[in-house]
């Protein structure tokens, strides 16, 4: 049976020619993150010893990677966005692939008809990596099965902003390591459970009604005039609306299809259940390298007056370690934040 465990984090910086700079000889501090329709980051403070001190000098934004490992297993990796050096450590600062697509812009116009949204995703991600590759991978779970027009014109908007109105209207996307992974929003594959026995005391189960939307209205550009609506006055909650405009769609169909996407992700009102502040038990039966973001955890807590016995979907995770002092151990802290499936919503 998986367990989530202690685990212990080992470090290394690697060029993006694939040969390593330096191993991190002694980590103080480590923490990673996954998200789910955006890029995570990691950050690891580094105590040099040796001559690690004038390897590390070497390292630069974008051309070096941080590669992060729990118990020998690969659980991160992406480039290097920030190093800081200081009297006897380093500071390194980093995000994952996904944050190349935020710097690049679709390299040729391109319109879809009544395209599934992962097959618009593909084209973004193939299209934004093209030129210049770090060294990607791309897996599809399956078709989000939510259909949409969309025109891209060469060189304007960064595909990553573009990515992300996509996961707005049913598909969702996450990385881990090299691979970009594109799912449906409604996807519901289990990667484990958790009772109250796996939770603090200080669980959170909140329901967001920030989010709450009964109907929603999408609109293309002003020039194509598309505009799609789904929902409107709720028997139990009432009237809320809300608008937004994608210029990216160019169908009427797109639009109902965006609009029926996005009310199925706020109608109810999407309960989460939060562990930010404290850590998951080392005893739950979950393998913390497979908590990955668009799947799910089947969830059965009775710990606050609100009982949740659902699959909730991962909608964050957030792995730290620090390595404590001479007079006390170092801790790890494994935090997951889950919310409603497109499916349970």
């Amino acid at each position: 049976m998986a367990q989530a465990g202690c685990g212990t984090h080992q470090a290394r910086i690697v060029d993006r020619s694939g040969a390593t700079i330096a191993e991190a000889d002694v980590l103080t501090e480590v923490e990673w993150t996954r998200e789910l329709d955006e890029f995570s980051s990691a950050r690891v403070l580094i105590r040099p010893s040796g001559d690690c001190c004038n390897r590390l000098e070497r390292v630069e934004p974008w051309r070096h990677e941080l590669h992060v490992f729990r118990d020998g297993q690969p659980v991160w990796n992406g480039p290097v966005i920030q190093p800081e050096w200081r009297a006897g450590q380093i500071e390194i600062f980093a995000a994952d692939i996904l944050a190349w697509l935020d710097r690049r812009v679709p390299h040729r116009s391109q319109t879809f008809g009544d395209s599934d949204l992962t097959d618009i995703a593909t084209w973004l991600i193939e299209d934004g990596f093209e030129p210049d590759d770090p060294g990607h991978e791309l897996y599809v779970v399956a078709p989000s099965r939510v259909t949409g027009g969309r025109a891209y014109t060469v060189n304007v908007g960064q595909t990553g902003d573009h990515l992300r109105d996509l996961a707005e209207t049913g598909l969702d996307y996450t990385a881990v390591g090299r691979t970009v992974i594109l799912l449906p929003e409604d996807y519901t594959g289990s990667v484990g459970r958790l009772t109250d026995a796996d939770f603090p005391e200080e669980l959170v189960v909140g329901q967001d009604g920030s989010n709450l939307i009964t109907r929603w209205v999408v609109a293309g550009d002003e020039d194509s005039g598309v505009m799609g609506e789904a929902g409107g006055v709720d028997p139990y909650y009432g009237l809320l609306e809300r608008y937004e405009e994608q210029t990216s769609i160019k169908t009427a169909g797109s639009a109902i299809a965006a609009a029926r996407a996005k009310l199925r992700a706020s109608l109810p009102a999407p309960v989460f259940v939060d562990t930010q502040q404290v850590t998951i038990s080392p005893d739950a039966a979950v393998d913390v390298a497979k908590l990955v973001p668009g799947w799910c955890l089947d969830v059965t807590t009775e710990a606050t007056c609100r009982v949740v016995t659902q699959r909730m979907k991962i909608v964050g995770l957030k792995v730290s370690e620090d390595g404590g002092t001479d007079s006390s151990p170092g801790q790890e802290s494994v935090q997951v934040q889950l919310a409603a499936t497109g499916a349970e919503a």
